[in-house]
Formats: structure tokens, C-alpha cells, sequence
């Protein structure tokens, strides 16, 4: 009867945050388009479902909820769904979306989507083979082979993206970092731009013009055809076709730099507005956060070296490696285990959301920015790809986060996996993308006076 009750209550869970995500489908992703394909709704939906069901079953592992048999059989049941959609139903569908939109391959796209997923499986097999995750104990198929490849992708997604937000965060919201605009900056700039566009409209009317006495002398309709008529146009020419050309050639290059001068614009009214909203109590408080993320930043980086260097991987959650060290320092009493473990679920759940959070922002600003009618379905698809990808590596790496006694289901769940690799792995990627970040952010800090000063 419990095992019923406990189901019941996953299924609901399930069944909330698969409306969630199909909600999040219907009024953010594609908002815009009217063409929809259920069968991408539906995928997109369930796998952001379960892998919202993953970091459930961990919250109701630090508190307890659920039995301890109904736990296991629904993490299992999780993982085999998840797997099954971000292994075999998702790259199936995105061959088939992108051989469905080669006109070539309509006829055979169900074949051509078969041949795509073959080769998916191939290249996705032989990412085993240069990393310690292969195991001769467990089958092709099982649980432990697939998650240890789905686990390698998802962690250097995790580490590329924390790495640059680590960087990016504190750079957005310091103000140290805004460029000094005033409102004769911007007058300049805008003045120059009229000028352009006044240069542009003159040199098109001229062009107009040059045209229009063409045509008056019926030069465009008594054109010489054939052969020898190409060989004439381009051996003769009419008088006023080599300054039309002229002109036209300054016309493009001065569209071009209106083009450049009107980005440059809205770039300083932006830089404008964050100078005056960092002046507001609000923009203070980010500020001060901006300082907080740049120490973490120096220090996730410094740590993350010391790791790589020494070969270190934590054996003791941070939380009550942080609670022990602190008691043994001011020498008080303190229940130790029984902190840590709200500690741990404060800490726990803050991580869940802001990474659902992240991702979903994330997700939909890089949809916005590349998709288009045709692209759209397999656009989705990826970021449902990357979305399970990205939710199951986040269990492998909160694992760490847990105290040991709460982490025994996972650990028999997800089997014999080495963990430490994960860590490593992520450590690795996160410095190089975060060292990265900085050279990248500061060539673009240091080339942005330069350009305004050229333009």
C-alpha cells in the first residue's frame, strides 16, 4: 500500500513538471511560431520532466520522504527513462528533423534518420575509449555504460558553462568594469550617424538619377543579348557607368559603417543606462555581489589547481567538512550530523534551482538567437539533448555535496562509476573555460575604447 502512495506522489510530481516544461514550450521557445510538431513538444517535455524528477528523488533523499525501496525503484525507473529518451528517442528525432529538411532525402528520411542515429551511436560508443569510465563487469546496454558516456558530455557542458559564468558574472555586475559615457559621447556618436545616413540617401539619389537618364535614352531597354552583346557591354562602356559604379561601391562601404555606428550607439545608451542603474540601491547590491562571485571566482580557480596538481578529490561533503573544522576551531559543542544534514538541503536545493533557472535562461536566449521556422524542431531537440545531459551529470557532481549516509542509493543506483574521474574531469575543463573567459573578456574590455575611438 505504501509502495501505491509513494507512486502515486511521483506521478503527480511528473505530471507538474511536465506541464511546466510543456508551458515553458508553448510560451517561451516557441512563442513565435506557429508551425509546431507535437512529437518535439512531447520529447522536450518528458525529458525536462525527469530531469526534474532526478533532483526531486534527491531532495527526498535528505529528507527522508518516501520509502527507502520506493526511492530505489523509482531512480532506477528514472535513469532507464532518461537514458532510453537522451540515448535512442532524441538523436533519432533530430536526424529525422534534419533529413526531413533536405529536400534530396524527403522521399527516404525515416532510412537517412536511421543511418543519422548509427552514426550517433557509433561516435557516442567511442567516447568511452580515452577516458577511464569503461567497466567489462556490466553489459553494452546497461545502465552504468550509458550513463558513464552521458556523464562525460554533461560534465564538460556543466564545467564549460560554470567556468564562463563564474568569469562573465562578476564582469556584468561590477561596475568597476563600465565604461565612462556621458551624453557627448553618445550626441557625437549619433550626429555621425545622421551624416552617414545623409551621405548615403545623396549618393542614392544620384544613383537614382544616373538611372533614370539611362532609361531616357533607352539605354536599358536597347541593350545588346547574346555573345556578342556580352562582349560589347563589357569592352564599351556608356558614359557615367564607371562613376555609377563608383558611387554604388561608396554607397556599401558607407551602409556598412552605418551599420557599425548604429551598433556602437545602442551599445553606449546601454552602457549609459547600467551607469545609472548601478547608482540606484539596486544596482549597489549587485555590485556588491559582483565582488563577492570575482573572490569565489579566484578561489573555485585556485582550487580547482590545487586538485588538478595534487590529484585531489574531496572524500567528505564541504557542509560538514566546513561544520567540523569550524567546532574544532572555536572548540564548542555542536551536533554536528544533525546540521549538516539541514545545511545540506538548504545548500542542495539552492543548487537545484539556480541550475534549472540558469539552464532555462540560458536555453532560451541561445533558441532566440539561432533558430529560425525550418531549424526550429531540431534547435529545440539539441537543447532538450543538452538539458538531460547537463541534469544527470548534476547528480553525479551534487553527490559530493551530500553526506555520506544519503548518498547510498545514488551510489547503488548509478554503479560502479568512478566518481573521482568526474571531479577531475570537471575540474579540468572548468579551468581551462574560466581562464578563457578572462583572456576573452578582457580583449573585448580593452578593444571596446579602441573601437569607439576608430569609429
Amino acid at each position: 500500500m505504501s509502495f501505491l502512495i509513494d507512486s502515486s506522489i511521483m506521478v503527480v510530481s511528473q505530471l507538474l513538471f511536465f506541464g511546466f516544461g510543456w508551458l515553458f514550450f508553448m510560451r517561451q521557445l516557441f512563442k513565435d511560431y506557429e508551425v509546431r510538431q507535437y512529437v518535439v513538444q512531447v520529447v522536450f517535455s518528458v525529458t525536462f520532466a525527469f530531469s526534474c524528477t532526478m533532483f526531486e528523488l534527491i531532495i527526498f533523499e535528505i529528507l527522508g520522504v518516501l520509502n527507502s525501496s520506493s526511492r530505489y525503484f523509482h531512480w532506477k525507473l528514472n535513469l532507464c527513462v532518461i537514458l532510453l529518451v537522451l540515448v535512442f528517442m532524441v538523436p533519432f528525432y533530430i536526424g529525422y528533423f534534419v533529413v526531413s529538411n533536405i529536400r534530396l532525402l524527403h522521399r527516404h528520411r525515416l532510412l537517412f534518420a536511421c543511418v543519422v542515429w548509427l552514426t550517433f551511436m557509433y561516435f557516442f560508443w567511442k567516447l568511452g575509449d580515452p577516458f577511464p569510465i569503461l567497466s567489462p563487469k556490466h553489459g553494452i546496454l546497461s545502465i552504468e555504460q550509458l550513463i558513464s558516456r552521458v556523464g562525460v558530455i554533461g560534465v564538460t557542458l556543466m564545467a564549460l558553462l560554470s567556468g564562463f559564468g563564474a568569469v562573465n558574472c562578476p564582469y556584468t555586475y561590477m561596475s568597476y568594469f563600465l565604461r565612462n559615457v556621458t551624453d557627448a559621447d553618445i550626441l557625437a556618436l549619433e550626429r555621425r550617424l545622421l551624416q552617414t545616413m545623409d551621405m548615403i540617401i545623396s549618393k542614392k539619389k544620384r544613383i537614382a538619377m544616373v538611372h533614370r537618364n539611362m532609361f531616357q535614352r533607352g539605354e536599358v531597354h536597347n541593350k545588346p543579348t547574346g555573345f556578342w552583346g556580352m562582349i560589347k557591354s563589357v569592352t564599351t562602356s556608356s558614359p557615367g557607368s564607371e562613376n555609377l559604379t563608383l558611387i554604388q561601391q561608396e554607397v556599401d562601404a558607407l551602409e556598412e559603417l552605418s551599420r557599425q555606428l548604429f551598433l556602437e550607439t545602442a551599445d553606449l545608451h546601454a552602457t549609459k543606462e547600467r551607469i545609472e542603474y548601478s547608482k540606484t540601491f539596486q544596482g549597489k547590491y549587485f555590485n556588491f555581489l559582483g565582488y563577492f562571485f570575482s573572490i569565489y571566482c579566484v578561489w573555485k580557480i585556485f582550487m580547482a589547481t590545487i586538485n588538478i596538481v595534487f590529484d585531489r578529490v574531496g572524500k567528505t561533503d564541504p557542509v560538514t567538512r566546513g561544520i567540523e573544522i569550524t567546532v574544532n576551531y572555536l572548540g564548542i559543542q555542536f551536533d554536528v550530523k544533525f546540521w549538516s544534514q539541514h545545511i545540506s538541503f538548504i545548500l542542495v536545493g539552492i543548487i537545484i534551482v539556480t541550475s534549472i533557472r540558469g539552464l532555462l535562461i540560458t536555453l532560451t536566449k541561445f533558441f532566440y538567437a539561432i533558430s529560425s521556422s525550418k531549424s526550429s524542431n531540431v534547435i529545440v531537440l539539441l537543447l532538450a539533448q543538452i538539458m538531460g545531459m547537463y541534469f544527470v551529470s548534476s547528480v553525479l557532481l551534487i553527490r559530493m555535496s551530500m553526506p555520506l549516509e544519503y548518498r547510498t542509493i545514488i551510489t547503488e543506483v548509478l554503479g560502479e562509476l568512478q566518481f573521482n574521474f568526474y571531479h577531475r574531469w570537471f575540474d579540468v575543463i572548468f579551468l581551462v573555460s574560466a581562464l578563457s573567459s578572462i583572456l576573452f573578456l578582457y580583449l573585448a574590455h580593452k578593444q571596446a575604447p579602441e573601437k569607439h575611438m576608430a569609429l
